[in-house]
């Protein structure tokens, strides 16, 4: 350690006799110190080290123009703050009075005059060394400083994120923030209206897509808070379904156990209720989720699993929930007409769900041909743009069920 610590390190030598300099410099080189600098005119070795810090200054007390209490003052101007700069005074005075002096002058050793070369080696090399951890030191703490403010602007950022994300869930929870829109379940034979699905829908900035709102809910831990917001605007406008038809609000597990959703549903007319069970990652626990579930079930409200053929919506899934009715996602409908695996694994659902006593519900029928393939495999009910768009309440059924009947 000490033969890389002298390679790599400067000193600079202050004496106003040249003989002492040199022989200075000659023990340095010979030590294997990197770069040594002597000087007999401190003025010049001060503009030297202004221009360069070096690691070491041995510097002579006694000098014309300044003395060494006057270039240790004028070093402690330059040297940056937290850096340390050791000074080794070079006196042939080694009274109390001077080392006091020159210790409260903020010097580090003394070499008397004359030199001793093994002196001069091992209390230069003392204060390399010393020099070198310390600049370690400040190179850690520097680091651990940046460290610590990274960590403190990122947990600002974090802060204000989330303080942003409270204030976009409150406007959207503010009247107007948050609208509903719903979109007519049909039975794919007769083209009636069986059902209707509450759609959120949100006015405010930023525009992007309801389940963004949800999704950022959830991270603000209000998932639950916007999503019975959502299901309370839905069910205000129940009176307003046609006769008889059902109403499909979405809620995820973690909201089909609370107690406010219970408490929601109290005065609801169960028998027109489905409660869809939406879920973008696995479920932990079951357990509660199919006690709330039985709870809603005794009242009479109906239990759909939305997404089924993608996501975690599998046969797992059903086989714990059992549900009444079981929505196929939008990725085996579409183009199903002309994709046998879809056909196949649309017909294995039908008969799964004739099992469980459920009815099958396709989503996102855009066309006449995937229209007309899904009646023709069994589907019963069916809810896309090819039937009817989502809109407001009354809505017009007309054009589904002339629709339905063409398909």
């Amino acid at each position: 350690m000490a033969g890389d610590v002298l390679a790599t390190s400067t000193v600079v030598v202050v004496d106003d006799h040249q003989v002492n300099v040199a022989l200075l410099e000659r023990l340095l080189d010979g030590a294997g110190v990197g770069r040594v600098h002597g000087f007999t005119d401190p003025r010049e070795a001060l503009n030297h080290c202004a221009a360069s810090l070096p690691d070491l200054v041995l510097l002579d007390l006694h000098m014309p123009h300044l003395d060494g209490f006057a270039v240790m003052s004028a070093l402690e101007e330059l040297v940056p703050d937290g850096v340390f700069l050791p000074v080794l005074v070079l006196t042939a005075d080694a009274t109390a009075e001077v080392k006091e002096r020159a210790l409260a002058a903020r010097a580090k050793d003394f070499l008397t005059k004359p030199f001793d070369r093994t002196e001069v080696v091992l209390r230069v090399t003392n204060l390399l060394e010393t020099r070198a951890l310390h600049r370690r030191l400040e190179d850690h703490n520097a680091e651990l400083r940046s460290s610590l403010d990274a960590r403190t602007a990122a947990e600002r950022a974090m802060a204000e994120e989330q303080r942003r994300r409270h204030e976009r869930i409150d406007a959207a929870l503010a009247p107007g923030g948050l609208t509903m829109a719903f979109q007519p379940i049909g039975d794919l034979a007769t083209g009636d209206v069986v059902g209707a699905e509450a759609l959120s829908r949100f006015t405010g900035e930023p525009h992007r897509p309801p389940n963004e709102w949800f999704a950022e809910a959830e991270t603000a831990g209000r998932g639950a808070e916007l999503e019975l917001a959502a299901i309370a605007a839905a069910l205000d406008q129940l009176p307003a379904l046609p006769p008889g038809a059902f109403l499909a609000v979405n809620a995820s597990p973690a909201t089909a156990t609370a107690s406010d959703l219970t408490a929601l549903l109290a005065d609801q007319p169960a028998e027109r209720l489905v409660l869809e069970l939406t879920e973008h990652r696995a479920v932990d626990d079951y357990v509660p989720l199919l006690a709330a579930l039985d709870h809603l079930r005794d009242r009479g409200v109906r239990v759909a699993v939305d997404d089924t053929g993608a996501g975690y919506a599998g046969l797992s899934h059903l086989l714990r929930l059992r549900p009444d009715i079981v929505k196929l996602d939008i990725v085996l409908t579409r183009d199903i007409h002309t994709d046998p695996v879809r056909r196949a694994l649309a017909t294995a659902l039908i008969a799964f769900a004739a099992e469980i006593g459920a009815t099958i519900v396709a989503e996102g029928i855009e066309s006449a041909d995937e229209l007309a393939t899904l009646r023709h495999i069994g589907i019963a009910w069916g809810q896309g743009y090819h039937l009817a768009r989502p809109g407001r309440l009354p809505f017009c059924t007309a054009r589904l069920a002339h629709r339905a009947k063409q398909g």
